[in-house]
């Protein structure tokens, strides 16, 4: 998993909790514990994918474009982080004799891959509304 994914779900359950709906990528950034320049750059991701809209000039800032409850954790997964569970080195030589050698990095590809589509469907069972009423309830609590 990476760190812009969790970027992302704070950002837009933020925005989402904000009245007015809007925030600077400095107020969004001190919320989050990150750099502006972080923010920036997976707010224009979310942009790109239709997730939020920006305003410039003063009282500027990002605002969601969809509502909390149509936004699934997968949506954000799918234009963020889509098969960040792949590590990015595998052990083994596929030119190897071993059938263990030449055949893991095979295998624990497909192992992360099914790893990643069960983390799609679980989080398509997740909306930014949905963290939203999570957070909530524990502030209740």
């Amino acid at each position: 998993m990476n760190s812009e994914f969790i970027i992302a779900v704070h950002s837009l359950v933020l925005l989402a909790h904000r009245p007015d709906g809007m925030a600077s990528s400095e107020e969004i950034a001190s919320n989050v514990c990150t750099n502006p320049v972080r923010v920036r750059k997976v707010m224009s991701c979310l942009r790109k994918n239709g997730f939020v809209d920006t305003r410039e000039g003063s009282g500027g800032g990002y605002r969601l474009s969809k509502e909390p409850g149509e936004v699934t954790l997968a949506d954000v997964y799918r234009a963020l982080a889509a098969g960040s569970l792949a590590p990015s080195w595998c052990s083994g030589d596929p030119e190897s004799d071993c059938l263990v050698g030449s055949n893991m990095g095979d295998v624990m590809n497909a192992v992360f891959c099914g790893a990643d589509q069960q983390l799609e469907v679980y989080f398509e069972s997740i909306t930014i509304g949905q963290m939203l009423s999570r957070l909530t309830a524990k502030a209740r609590a």
